[in-house]
């Protein structure tokens, strides 16, 4: 009687299975650097040469990166193979803004009604601590504190929606945008005293998502990004007008 021959997985093959799954599920990101070869050999279970064998693999395939004496890192090419091109373009071409909060209304309203279906107990402790970041950072006054809480606070609203590619798109478009985040608010505040306006958006996202309510938390971060696109246009059209204005004095000089 012949038998069929089994098929056993190499175990560097389970390994890499293990490792693409931390990144994918935002445990390892993009420019973490990788514990140490002993303590990963120990966690998983395994010897250092089937250890070695994965992390080569998955260098080759661009996933992490080996540098010379500095340990080894996981790649940033998921975010910047993205963001790179956009980043030049959206800073030489301010037509573009409009376009980039039209597509941020899209997206991060989508993946705020999946997070309030999925978020999970660790997720909403995570994005409390988020919550507890921005009323310190508005509170303060400081619009660097501010954008990095508010590129936070989106981020972590992406990884509760449980679905890796929104996700990382997420991810790689806030980090893009960290900067255009930051001169957001410094516009928003240009126009007229806001903080208190923008932090009642972002928790009216998070008690959305707490609660249990998708409608509400695509609402409310719809609402978000609607209100700055709004007064962004208003402080846009003031500004033409100043400079209209001022061209008319220089010309009657």
């Amino acid at each position: 009687m012949a038998y069929q021959k089994v098929n056993v997985p190499k175990l560097s093959d389970a390994i890499v299975a293990q490792l693409e799954s931390r990144i994918l599920d935002g445990i390892l990101k993009p420019g973490d650097r990788l514990p140490p070869e002993r303590a990963l050999a120990e966690e998983f279970g395994v010897s250092r040469p089937s250890l070695r064998e994965a992390i080569q693999r998955l260098v080759s395939r661009g996933l992490l990166v080996s540098r010379q004496g500095g340990g080894t890192y996981v790649t940033d090419r998921l975010e910047t193979a993205f963001s790179d091109p956009w980043e030049h373009l959206i800073d030489r071409h301010g037509e573009l803004h409009g376009d980039l909060l039209e597509f941020r209304r899209v997206l991060e309203g989508t993946v705020a009604s999946y997070a309030a279906t999925r978020a999970t107990d660790a997720d909403l402790q995570r994005l409390a601590k988020c919550v507890e970041e921005l009323e310190t950072a508005y509170a303060g006054g400081d619009l660097v504190s501010q954008a990095q809480a508010d590129v936070n606070f989106h981020v972590a609203v992406g990884e509760a929606s449980h679905n890796v590619l929104f996700a990382h798109l997420t991810g790689s478009l806030l980090s893009m945008l960290h900067r255009h985040v930051k001169d957001n608010i410094a516009n928003l505040f240009a126009v007229g005293e806001v903080s208190e306006v923008l932090l009642a958006q972002h928790l009216a996202i998070w008690e959305a998502i707490r609660t249990g309510n998708p409608e509400a938390a695509r609402r409310a971060s719809e609402e978000h990004l609607d209100f700055v696109a709004t007064t962004l246009t208003t402080l846009e059209r003031q500004l033409e007008r100043r400079e209209r204005a001022l061209r008319r004095l220089e010309g009657q000089l």
